[in-house]
């Protein structure tokens, strides 16, 4: 749940300088990437984000204790359409291990809620996508990735939309393409923390 997961303070941030696949037309390449932590190999998560949103890994994204955010227009600190990535250590065995205690933590807080799977396809590793949709009309899109056990480190992209929103069909669509272009990639950097957002 997105709104349980920005209390997480993860593994420190940085972005790199190092050359990607060019993101398709109309879309920007970014890049949010951690060092090395103990067995944990640095790591490098890539997408491609809308074009004309902000990416932003060591500002906003740092002061509500997150990886990486991408957002639209200024920053308000209201999650209201803000696509948010959070990467942990690899600890429970499975992915749906992952999602399953997400949506028994969301249950909890909101037992009336409904959950559904959020469809969602990336060619490069395993991802699962819940919908959970609150009694407070407030919907949250959460998806876990498993980039591997080599990587030891899992992630989400996650982005809360309320149910009225009249771009709320058009938001959930970028913010799926953001999913389905994520990457990871070993990353060995230990420059200092900034973000990398380039036009291709």
């Amino acid at each position: 749940m997105k709104r349980v997961l920005l209390g997480l303070i993860l593994l420190s941030v940085t972005a790199i300088s190092q050359a990607a696949a060019p993101s398709p037309p109309g879309l920007a390449h970014v890049e949010a990437s951690g060092k090395p932590d103990g067995s944990i190999p640095g790591w490098t998560i890539s997408t491609s984000a809308p074009a004309g949103w902000t990416a932003d890994c060591c500002t906003y994204a740092k002061a509500i204790g997150v990886d990486f955010v991408i957002y639209q227009g200024d920053w308000t600190g209201e999650p209201d359409r803000v696509m948010v990535l959070n990467v942990w250590p690899r600890k429970l065995p499975t992915l749906a291990a992952e999602w399953q205690a997400d949506q028994k933590h969301y249950l909890q807080h909101d037992p009336l809620a409904k959950v559904a799977v959020f469809p969602v396809s990336n060619r490069a590793m395993d991802c699962h996508g819940l919908l959970y949709q609150g009694t407070d009309h407030i919907d949250d899109a959460v998806v876990f990735c498993d980039p591997g056990k080599a990587a030891g480190i899992r992630f989400s992209w996650s982005m809360t939309v309320a149910d009225g929103d009249a771009q709320r069909q058009q938001v959930t669509e970028l913010f799926q393409r953001v999913i389905e272009n994520s990457a990871y990639m070993k990353n060995q950097s230990s420059s200092k923390p900034t973000d990398k957002v380039g036009q291709h």
